[in-house]
């Protein structure tokens, strides 16, 4: 048995946590399996406690979302647990265990380099100071090894430094089941978006894409799905009563699985118009349930989303070709191939082949 520690800012159970840690919980409850103990030390959030058990992994809570990684480096030094390997995930911040970690194997886990979000995200100078920092700190992990998800975060570890031969690609696995045959879809042409409520991913632009949908089919649909800080989504509300779209607009808000499922089957197109993605989960899930997506050509879109295939993919910001694509795909004969053809190519993504898959890395660090 191997004592692993993973160190994320989130865990599972946090009401903020997303796809990253929905992910880093499927291969950990792998290698729980394989009968390694395996550490998650992550922040706190109201109602939690200290230090519970999910899944087989022990889940340690020390400090918030920024204290969390001074808080760390203790942690390790004075467990009682000897670690034998160290994951350090990369969100926005490191952990910058190659500099204190030294008693332990590591390697570093990251979905993607944030670069533009921070300008999506922070005013200025946050958002200079952030990306002057991701340039810096990437110096430290130029002799770690990396795990990611896509070819496109691949690019820009390179781009920052990391050699080539340092880096593992593991695409994520799909945690839907997928349809047998196509569902029935909605009467009317019905879009999708499926995140959080924030503006790095592109709800802003969804809204605007539907409205030129709309003006062209009027009896069209947009269900928006995700929650986010209430002002914000407040602003969406605006957004959309300034479309005059308050009839075929629906926001969901955070919604359980089945009713995430159905949307799902029920919808023509998902539309995914982030800046920037690891991979993009709801891309596969849409695929499974029979819904192509139509998605900005952006890291980790481009690499999940093939024209023809799956859905197509569109330079940022070009709303109306967008909009012309979906309302010429949605009146084709070519709509029931490409939901056909969705399907298919989401089943490639099978959780079993991936995380045997993250078996064999930890087994070439020769601590396992």
């Amino acid at each position: 048995m191997n004592s692993i520690l993973i160190l994320n800012w989130r865990c599972p159970k946090n009401p903020l946590s997303g796809g990253a840690e929905k992910v880093t919980l499927e291969h950990a409850k792998a290698w729980v399996k394989k009968g390694h103990n395996v550490t998650w030390f992550t922040s706190k959030f109201n109602g939690a406690k200290d230090e519970e058990e999910i899944e087989g992994i022990n889940i340690v809570r020390r400090g918030n979302f920024l204290t969390v990684y001074f808080l760390a480096p203790f942690f390790y030094f004075f467990s009682k647990t000897k670690f034998d390997l160290v994951i350090d995930e990369i969100h926005g911040f490191p952990f910058l265990s190659p500099l204190w970690a030294w008693k332990s194997k590591k390697f570093s886990f990251i979905h993607e380099v944030a670069q533009e979000i921070w300008d999506e995200m922070f005013p200025f100078p946050i958002n200079v100071l952030g990306k002057l920092y991701e340039k810096i700190y990437f110096i430290f992990y130029r002799n770690t090894p990396f795990l990611t998800v896509s070819n496109s975060t691949k690019t820009d570890l390179i781009q920052y430094g990391i050699p080539k031969k340092n880096i593992t690609v593991l695409p994520n696995g799909l945690f839907l089941k997928p349809v047998d045959k196509l569902p029935v879809k909605e009467k009317v042409l019905t879009l999708l978006y499926v995140s959080r409520l924030v503006k790095m991913k592109g709800i802003e632009d969804t809204i605007k894409i539907f409205n030129l949908v709309n003006k062209k089919i009027p009896n069209s649909k947009l269900w928006i799905v995700g929650d986010g800080k209430e002002s914000y989504v407040n602003s969406l509300k605006k957004l959309v009563k300034n479309y005059s779209l308050e009839k075929a607009v629906k926001f969901y808000g955070y919604v359980n699985e089945s009713l995430k499922i159905k949307l799902y089957q029920k919808s023509h197109f998902l539309l995914h118009t982030s800046v920037r993605e690891g991979f993009g989960l709801t891309v596969i899930e849409a695929n499974s349930q029979g819904t192509p997506v139509l998605a900005y050509d952006t890291p980790g879109l481009r690499d999940v989303v093939k024209n023809g295939v799956n859905g197509f993919t569109f330079p940022k910001g070009k709303y109306a070709l967008i909009a012309d694509k979906c309302i010429a795909l949605y009146n084709s004969q070519e709509y029931e191939r490409l939901a056909h053809s969705s399907i298919l190519s989401s089943k490639k993504y099978n959780w079993n082949k991936i995380t045997n898959q993250s078996l064999h890395l930890l087994s070439s660090f020769d601590c396992f």
